[in-house]
């Protein structure tokens, strides 16, 4: 569940800290689309300032300081103005946001903003190529640990299926859950989708990782992962 009382407080804290520089809070991502996973998701909040310089952020430190202690990360600390320029760098995130989100405090900000979606296109080919460059980074750090391995497939997942779901939306396809995205982008450029399902299936508890070789699972995932970059990249390129 999402925790509703710590997430008050905190906007509370926030409120009395920055006002009148505040323009709005937003609560977006898992929280806000039904998704949130009290072992995986992070809270994610928008703080929106018509000031955000470093004066201002000295006043929010103390609210910042106690969300830090409650072990959650920090908000993303925009401009009104920064937020509207920045359509054509963040393009899949506020695609995200605008779909799902909950204001907090202010006014809805994200309402009026139009995304770019052959800037989108653009994005979803990097983001591809970069997290399966770090992917590669890690499995090598990790590739002896089966506890490591395991903690790498879980906390990638939920990013290339994030990924997979803004291909299709590239390709001018939609898919609204995690397995749908799977299933279909599989479907669309071909590919073997189980070692996704699985990840997905021990991630919410569905499948013990005892019962899996996580070495033999980790080799079929990143398969999956290069797969769909290629295909991806070369599907948008034509």
């Amino acid at each position: 569940m999402v925790p509703e009382k710590l997430i008050n407080e905190f906007v509370s804290r926030t409120r009395h800290a920055a006002e009148p520089n505040l323009e709005s809070i937003i609560l977006y991502g898992s929280a806000a689309s039904g998704s949130f996973d009290a072992e995986f998701s992070n809270i994610n909040l928008l703080f929106v300032l018509k000031d955000a310089g470093f004066p201002s952020l000295q006043k929010l430190a103390p609210a910042m300081g106690w969300w830090h202690r409650q072990k959650q990360a920090p908000p993303l600390i925009m401009s009104g103005e920064e937020l509207n320029r920045s359509t054509d760098v963040f393009s899949i995130e506020l695609l995200d946001m605008k779909q799902h989100h909950r204001i907090l405090f202010g006014q809805d900000v994200l309402q009026s903003i139009t995304v770019a979606m052959h800037l989108h296109r653009v994005q979803v080919e990097y983001e591809l190529r970069e997290k399966l460059v770090l992917l590669r980074q890690r499995a090598v750090i990790v590739a002896g640990d089966d506890k490591r391995l395991w903690e790498l497939l879980t906390r990638s997942a939920p990013s290339f299926v994030t990924l997979f779901r803004h291909a299709l939306i590239a390709l001018g396809e939609s898919a609204t859950g995690k397995r749908e995205t799977v299933d279909r982008l599989s479907k669309r450029v071909g590919f073997d989708p189980a070692a996704i399902y699985q990840v997905l299936d021990v991630r919410e508890h569905k499948l013990p990782p005892k019962s899996v070789d996580v070495k033999a699972l980790f080799a079929r995932y990143l398969a999956a992962v290069e797969k769909v970059t290629a295909a991806v990249d070369q599907a948008l390129d034509s």
